[in-house]
């Protein structure tokens, strides 16, 4: 794994000349404002691939930047198979990053070794997709939750027996009708209330919610988004939310991240995005949310064509082969993440949001004519 200089500061990263990513590749410039003073989470150039049949490798997350900062919720948005969970995983090395850092809480996670890394992740959680699965079959509740306590020998038995008691009163289950009881016993919503009492046991900073309501209904999916706000109040949490609904990460998130074949499309607070996207992709996120009233007039013009491989990616925008809007520069440069306004970042040439016409709009306010259109329905073949 490759790891950057731990004694360079995040904030300073965002101005300093790129630095070589995987093969020898230039990591593209950060925008100026995009890491914050005090960020409890900053993640910077991170790379995650994985080997493929005869030689190939696949490109989950590619050059992906962002920052958490501390007491806010930021969503991480995109459609399945996007590398939006890998993200997640790699930022505490469940899946191994092949290059780039992530600093939590001054700390670089990447330069740790393995027992150094082992106690870290007591204060960074993670709260799994499927509830029944990362649940041990076998164990009791009680033992689930306290078993943080137990490994880490926290506390006295009597207190450990105390701590777990009020974790599952305070995620809204009855601790004496549920202690004794076996995860196959539950729904999936009581579940992932369970998953959830686990994850506070060690007191962490960060929580990572890794769709922690793609499984459930709807119903009780507003239950555990309303847990997981309580829970964040309660207990001073910051949280990285994926998911895949944008509506879901809607009510939840102050800021957003989309994600698109494993490169960052846009990034914002939550309601400016929503109001104004600028990336053509969100905008296609955003139209893909049913509206629950069936008389109401809706304008969607659907994405051509199929997601690419992310064996072998385009060049360039990696949305070109699917957007409305692909032109010549889309194909033959890699469009870097730039700031279009206070806290907005997008990774397009021609963004949508910006003033004036798109043939002039480009990701330093202007740009020389753009070549003719490419035919989206039949991309060029990358070089």
């Amino acid at each position: 794994m490759t790891v950057s200089d731990p004694a360079t500061a995040p904030q300073s990263a965002a101005t300093a000349a790129p630095r070589p990513g995987p093969g020898g590749i230039a990591a593209a410039p950060l925008p100026p404002g995009l890491f914050h003073d005090g960020a409890v989470l900053t993640v910077e150039h991170l790379v995650v691939e994985f080997p493929a049949p005869r030689g190939r490798r696949v490109h989950a997350v590619s050059d992906v930047s962002f920052d958490v900062r501390d007491g806010e919720t930021l969503g991480l948005v995109g459609e399945s198979g996007c590398g939006k969970s890998t993200t997640g995983r790699a930022i505490i090395r469940v899946d191994r990053p092949t290059s780039g850092r992530v600093v939590f809480d001054g700390t670089e996670l990447t330069a740790l070794g393995p027992e150094a890394l082992r106690r870290a992740r007591t204060r960074i959680q993670l709260i799994f997709q499927d509830p029944i699965s990362s649940l041990n079959p076998r164990r009791r509740v009680r033992d689930i939750v306290a078993e943080p306590l137990a490994i880490w020998q926290r506390g006295t038995p009597a207190e450990r027996e105390q701590r777990v008691r009020d974790a599952i009163t305070a995620v809204g289950l009855d601790y004496d009708a549920a202690a004794d009881r076996r995860p196959h016993e539950f729904s999936g919503g009581q579940c992932q209330r369970i998953s959830i009492a686990r994850a506070l046991m060690l007191d962490p900073k960060v929580v990572i919610c890794d769709e922690p309501v793609s499984a459930l209904d709807v119903s009780v999916q507003a239950q555990i988004l309303n847990l997981l706000e309580d829970m964040k109040a309660r207990y001073g949490l910051t949280l990285l939310f994926i998911a895949h609904d944008l509506a879901v990460v809607r009510n939840i998130s102050d800021r957003v991240a989309v994600m698109y074949l494993g490169r960052l499309c846009e990034l914002g607070p939550s309601d400016d995005v929503y109001a104004r996207p600028a990336h053509p992709y969100t905008v296609a996120l955003l139209a893909s949310i049913p509206e629950p009233d069936p008389a109401a007039a809706r304008n969607v013009t659907p994405i051509a064509g199929d997601i690419p491989s992310p064996i072998d990616p385009p060049s360039g925008c990696r949305f070109r082969t699917r957007c409305p809007f692909a032109q010549q520069r889309c194909t033959d440069e890699v469009p870097p993440l730039t700031a279009i306004g206070p806290e907005r970042f997008v990774a397009c040439h021609f963004p949508l949001a910006t003033s004036g016409p798109r043939s002039s709009a480009g990701s330093a306010g202007s740009s020389p004519e753009p070549a003719p259109p490419i035919q989206v329905d039949t991309p060029p073949t990358a070089p």
